[in-house]
């Protein structure tokens, strides 16, 4: 019986390195303005909402649209199932590195 690899456990939504930029930021603050995201991931602003979207539709994250003031402003903030998803996903990048630093014989 064969082991299942590690790359089984990748989520496709969690795994592009946009959306598991976004879901580590917003796992280490309460909410994380929309505006931060973007100069931190270096996207454009169509691009990070259209990967803030994916997230949002999988029920990863959480979007809040309010004022600073008079200035419109977005935040996002993970949700649970967000939290879960991305323990998972560094789980298994884990079990993948811990393979490739002791192979399998």
């Amino acid at each position: 019986m064969s082991e299942t690899h590690p790359t089984n456990g990748l989520d496709d939504v969690v795994h592009q390195r946009h959306r598991l930029g976004i879901l580590t930021i917003a796992a280490e603050a309460k909410r994380v303005e929309f505006g931060y995201l973007r100069s931190t991931l270096d996207l454009t602003a169509g691009n990070l909402s259209r990967h803030i979207s994916v997230l949002e539709e999988a029920g990863l994250v959480k979007v809040d649209k309010g004022y600073d003031g008079r200035r419109p402003k977005t935040w996002v903030s993970i949700t649970g199932a967000g939290r879960t998803a991305l323990a998972d996903e560094m789980a298994a990048l884990r079990a993948l590195l811990a393979r490739h630093e002791n192979p399998p014989e």
